[in-house]
């Protein structure tokens, strides 16, 4: 029977567990677990699809997020408590600085907090950072295969289309809070949205728990709205081998 609410996972399914690579989609969790020792399937409930696999002697758990905060949120809660300490999360992003690529890979050091999850964490004056071992672990990890990623601040949306400023929608309305805003970030040197670092890394942070964030370009917005298909694997593909071998690092550590 389930010790946790949402997960349907027990302590000892984890095996000692500290870490977790936690993507957004369900579908990703196997994948990642197959680039590991000895995959193990979990559970499946909701969004919350787990795997446990192993780096070296270590065991690592791969749990999908969903998308958003709040459901990060219950992820990170219920791995907790039964044990898990650093969590990775890994992803895909659109960037909106000129000179990032799709392809490339992005390594977050903080969020722009435009979620409300985090704020039933802490106060919009807490910072949301993530935890510097979890970074250096990223960074070194893509440099080792060859990816000199770009590093440095994420804007963090609770909506995928008015909170990043997409006027492409059914109603094409984006209200005065938001209007602007994209250019705004440009300005202050945000390289990215997505939709769970706020969260992830104020939680984390907050509660004493590790955290890092890396994703991989499928489009940059300030070329095109939606990604090209036949790029979306590829790029994630170099987002998990770089997860994966932080994990690795970390675990040894």
């Amino acid at each position: 029977m389930s010790e946790v609410f949402h997960l349907g996972l027990t302590k000892a399914m984890l095996k000692g567990a500290k870490i977790a690579v936690v993507p957004g989609d369900p579908a990703r969790s196997e994948r990642i677990a197959r680039r590991m020792d000895k995959p193990e399937f979990l559970a499946s409930t909701r969004e919350f699809t787990s795997w446990l696999g192993y780096l070296g002697n270590e065991p690592v758990v791969v749990c999908s997020t969903g998308i958003g905060g709040p459901s990060v949120s219950i992820c990170v809660e219920e791995l907790a408590q039964l044990g898990v300490r650093t969590f990775l999360r890994v992803g895909t992003t659109g960037a909106i600085q000129p000179y990032i690529n799709v392809g490339d890979v992005l390594v977050t050091t903080g969020a722009v907090r435009l979620d409300g999850a985090s704020r039933h964490f802490a106060p919009l004056e807490y910072p949301a950072v993530a935890d510097f071992a979890c970074t250096n672990a990223l960074y070194n990890a893509a440099v080792a295969q060859g990816v000199t990623p770009y590093v440095g601040i994420t804007a963090s949306s609770d909506t995928f289309y008015p909170g990043q400023e997409r006027y492409d929608t059914f109603s094409g309305k984006v209200y005065p809070a938001f209007q602007g805003t994209l250019k705004q970030w440009q300005d202050l040197n945000v390289m990215n949205y997505e939709m769970e670092s706020a969260t992830l890394l104020t939680m984390c942070a907050a509660l004493g728990l590790k955290a890092g964030m890396v994703a991989g370009v499928i489009v940059n917005r300030t070329q095109q709205e939606i990604p090209n298909e036949t790029t979306i694997k590829s790029t994630e593909e170099k987002a998990v081998s770089v997860v994966i071998e932080a994990a690795r690092r970390l675990a040894s550590a």
